[in-house]
């Protein structure tokens, strides 16, 4: 029978934020073993979350980014669910073949839908045919979702993401994991904590600026392995990256635009990108960015554009993503690595009265990248007005998100990055590597699982 095992994903937690406002986990560090594990490329949640439970680079695993352009749509599609986007056995598939014992829980992980794992959940709001979102979760077996609402209250989606993103969503997670666990006994738990990203994001990686949020996700962190200690599991505490400074936003699909590369439809006055007409078009997610080329005769000039961007530290062609374990069907003909201080926005409009109308909303689906400034809000007494509107049974739109890519003040993605924001593991056991590859902590937790 093998061990029974936790593994805490706190997003976002690195050396440089570990200190006077998380004393919980200053002091459990210095009971334990702390090792840097090297950044993935790209360093983003869902790629790095599958290379640990694969054990697999995304040139196998597929995950070469949150979202990539599905060629056959002719669509970018990012946060998508299904598990079968993962190539490859996962961790919990090794040990069900070798233990028919065993039994795993996924607890907001990505790739969350469709798992071969035992018990999963993970968010999944309503969408009602009146255009209203409402917040609530998927889980399986699907009765599982019952129970956890009933018990804890309705999923805090709005407090997962956006501008209401706070500790309120990763207790919930926290409790849901702690009542799964005392209903079904798994041998594996993976538990994703999401708060530190919000703040980190938001203002940067100074302990100053986030002392409470850093002071609530240590408290979080003390109850999940007081109950997992007294569950007689073996804990493993890691982060999928570190969150470094940033100040310099790069608008990638605006250049491509006015160089003609780019084609806009207008729709009601407003600017839509329409990626499978154009003749290259960036994806952005964080600091890595995916260049499609529909058109191969522009590819030289696209190369010749961004040797002239600053802040682009890496182009990477079929050859250059090879070196880099990226090179899937998936990624961009091109990968643009960001350099220190720089991320890439998915802005593509030149004028704000043109932005499309999903850009001032909170639209992880329909946005062609991802877009931080999300976690911002342009004006609490508009966002007052519109839920007032929601009250009244009265149709809203909740445009309040800036147009403002400064905002952001720290992001992740590339890889050559200081020590002090790498991400880290910290385990019980002694790993012999002082630094460590992402596909080796599926090792790492098989040797949990399976050491006596």
């Amino acid at each position: 029978m093998m061990n029974k095992t936790v593994v805490i994903d706190i997003v976002g937690l690195s050396t440089a934020v570990i200190g006077e406002h998380t004393p919980f986990l200053k002091a459990y560090i210095a009971r334990k073993n702390l090792n840097i594990i090297e950044p993935l490329l790209p360093a983003v949640t869902t790629a790095v979350q599958s290379a640990y439970l694969t054990g697999k680079y995304p040139v196998e695993n597929g995950i070469v980014g949150n979202g990539w352009y599905d060629r056959i749509d002719s669509e970018v599609k990012f946060w998508k669910q299904s598990n079968k986007l993962v190539n490859g056995d996962k961790i919990w598939d090794k040990a069900k073949k070798a233990d028919a014992s065993f039994t795993s829980s996924m607890m907001f992980w990505w790739y969350n839908m469709y798992s071969t794992a035992d018990y999963s959940v993970t968010p999944r709001p309503n969408y009602l045919a009146d255009g209203r979102k409402m917040p609530d979760c998927y889980s399986h077996p699907a009765a599982l979702r019952d129970e956890l609402q009933e018990k804890l209250g309705q999923f805090p989606l709005f407090q997962f993401w956006g501008p209401g993103a706070n500790i309120k969503s990763s207790k919930w997670i926290a409790d849901a994991s702690m009542y799964t666990d005392d209903l079904h006994n798994p041998t594996l738990t993976l538990i994703y904590l999401p708060h530190l990203d919000y703040c980190l994001q938001k203002f940067g990686p100074y302990e100053s600026k986030i002392a409470k949020e850093l002071g609530e996700i240590d408290a979080l962190l003390e109850e999940l392995v007081t109950f997992y200690e007294k569950k007689e599991a073996r804990i493993i505490l890691l982060s999928e990256y570190g969150i470094a400074p940033v100040s310099n936003p790069i608008h990638l699909n605006r250049l491509f635009r006015e160089h003609n590369l780019l084609q806009i439809r207008v729709e009601r006055g407003l600017e839509l990108l329409d990626p499978g007409a154009s003749k290259a078009f960036v994806v952005a997610d964080h600091q890595i960015a995916h260049v499609y080329i529909n058109d191969p005769s522009v590819t030289e000039q696209v190369k010749a554009l961004l040797k002239t961007v600053p802040g682009i530290e890496l182009v990477l062609d079929r050859e250059g993503q090879s070196a880099h374990h990226i090179n899937h069907e998936r990624a961009g003909e091109l990968v643009l690595v960001a350099a220190e201080n720089s991320w890439f926005t998915y802005y593509f409009w030149l004028d704000d009265a043109k932005a499309p109308d999903y850009a001032r909303v909170v639209d992880i689906h329909k946005k062609p990248g991802y877009d931080p400034v999300e976690m911002f809000m342009t004006s609490k007494a508009r966002a007052g007005y519109k839920l007032l509107r929601k009250k009244a049974g009265l149709r809203y739109v909740m445009d309040v998100i800036p147009l403002d890519a400064t905002l952001i003040k720290g992001s992740h993605g590339r890889i050559n990055v200081p020590e002090k924001y790498k991400p880290v593991l910290i385990t019980n056991d002694k790993v012999l590597q002082d630094h460590i590859a992402p596909v080796d902590i599926f090792d790492i937790i098989w040797q949990h699982l399976t050491k006596a």
